[in-house]
């Protein structure tokens, strides 16, 4: 096994991301501008240092088990390098357990890290980066944005895990409709059920292409685009303060879906008008208490810096 150059220091950044997006189910992800900053150090064999700060701080873990550090090992270990010691800070403002992909976003982040580690020896294409944060995160549609940025179609092929890449209209204003609770991606995915009847295929079939449309080009119809007939429904059951704000938005014309596997709200407003009335549906909303953010459509994706050791220069 190769070793990682001693006292290299570099620093990623990550948005946050929102999947599904209604009818996408496992396939559309979109990325929002809100960030988790990471910075990573390598260090003598045995050290590990992790520093928390924002979101998560007094409840992620400072060891082995933290996400970010399994992200780097599986990385390294793949290339073919020994996991060195490492000293990391975390800046985390990506809100946890609410289905703005926290979780994608630590492994895209542990993945970067690494790839910037051995950046002089290795160079990593879009391709096995993806590839390695999906072998993580289990399915590429909240990773893919997280890498790439903009609205991103997902799939997984004979040789692996692949992505495309869609510039998003600048007309579309998001807002995320953010609740108390939290809920786990692993009790979302096991209320959805094995088969569905055949009509609503078709109709997520429609709506997901139609939905690609609203987003590069067409704003106007994202209210008929956003409409799911595949997972929202069999989820309700578990967040019914989340089902029961969705049908009050929709009620009211505005293209709201579940945020990737809930709790949070996810509203793809055609006009900044729009994000003020979904912003005052929640606000009169009874069921639980929603803080609203207005995020940018994030077009960069993941970034990453050597701040020390020889510079080298990594892209995705």
């Amino acid at each position: 096994m190769k070793q990682v150059e001693q006292a290299r220091r570099v620093e990623v950044k990550v948005p946050a991301t929102s999947a599904n997006l209604g009818p996408g189910f496992d396939t559309l992800g979109l990325a929002l501008a809100v960030y988790d900053t990471l910075v990573v150090e390598s260090a003598p064999a045995g050290v590990l240092e992790i520093d928390v700060e924002g979101v998560g701080a007094e409840s992620v873990p400072r060891d082995a088990s933290h996400l970010v550090v399994q992200s780097i090992e599986h990385t390294l270990t793949g290339l073919g390098y020994e996991l060195p010691g490492l000293r990391i800070r975390a800046v985390n403002t990506i809100p946890h357990g609410r289905g703005m992909g926290s979780s994608g976003a630590a492994i895209v982040s542990g993945v970067m890290a690494a790839a910037a580690l051995v950046s002089n020896d290795v160079e990593l294409d879009a391709d096995t980066l993806l590839r390695f944060a999906t072998e993580l995160e289990g399915h590429p549609d909240n990773v893919a944005p997280c890498l790439f940025g903009g609205l991103t179609i997902a799939w997984v092929g004979e040789n692996g895990p692949r992505s495309k890449q869609l510039l998003v209209h600048r007309g579309v204003s998001p807002i995320v409709l953010i609740p108390t609770e939290t809920m786990s991606t692993k009790l979302a995915r096991s209320l959805q059920p094995e088969s569905v009847p055949h009509a609503d295929a078709i109709f997520n079939l429609s709506r997901s292409a139609l939905l690609v449309a609203a987003l590069v080009q067409s704003p106007e119809l994202l209210f008929e685009a956003t409409e799911d007939r595949l997972h929202q429904s069999y989820r309700a059951s578990a967040m019914p303060f989340t089902s029961g704000l969705v049908a009050e938005l929709r009620a009211a014309g505005l293209p709201a879906v579940v945020s990737g596997a809930g709790p949070s709200v996810l509203v793809l407003c055609e006009s900044p008008e729009q994000r003020l009335r979904a912003a005052a549906v929640a606000e009169a909303n009874m069921q639980t208490e929603w803080s609203a953010i207005m995020p940018a459509v994030d077009f960069l994706g993941a970034t990453v810096e050597v701040l020390s050791g020889d510079a080298a220069t990594l892209s995705v």
